[in-house]
């Protein structure tokens, strides 16, 4: 099967059924997305399908079809991704890091999708993303500061 990911064709040979998670890391060795929980429920796993966030760790990689991938590795060339990525440095929102791909794949949907949002979208958004350093004020403030930008 043939995947476009973060602007490139891949072609796999894997099962449907397989997660994407699985495809991404095992099977194309892309290891920014993280493993969390295998549920859906930590968010460390999320990527953008079709510029969507998603749970790639419950997501069969059949159910993808044409619709573009992107992850953490290529969200930093989307508008949204870069300015993303720019506030979580300029203000040092990384503790651990290890949930830190899901929380700015999250925070660069909700973005790219509302460019000014409040913290009630903030919430919609980034809930479902743990982080068990608990930076979430931190995570809040990068989101506000990259709209800023």
């Amino acid at each position: 099967m043939d995947l476009t990911i973060n602007g490139v064709s891949r072609s796999v040979d894997v099962p449907d059924g397989m997660p994407l998670l699985w495809v991404l890391r095992d099977v194309l060795g892309m290891t920014g997305t993280k493993f969390g929980c295998g549920i859906a429920q930590c968010g460390a796993c999320t990527v953008h399908v079709d510029g969507t966030a998603v749970r790639s760790c419950q997501l069969p990689v059949g159910a993808v079809g044409a619709r573009a991938i992107t992850t953490i590795e290529g969200v930093g060339q989307t508008p949204a991704g870069a300015k993303i990525q720019k506030a979580w440095l300029e203000l040092e929102v990384i503790q651990c890091g290890y949930c830190q791909p899901g929380q700015i794949m999250s925070a660069s949907a909700l973005l790219a999708a509302n460019p000014q949002p409040d913290d009630a979208a903030i919430d919609a958004a980034m809930a479902g993303n743990l982080c068990r350093c608990g930076t979430y004020v931190r995570i809040r403030e990068g989101i506000k500061h990259a709209a800023q930008s």
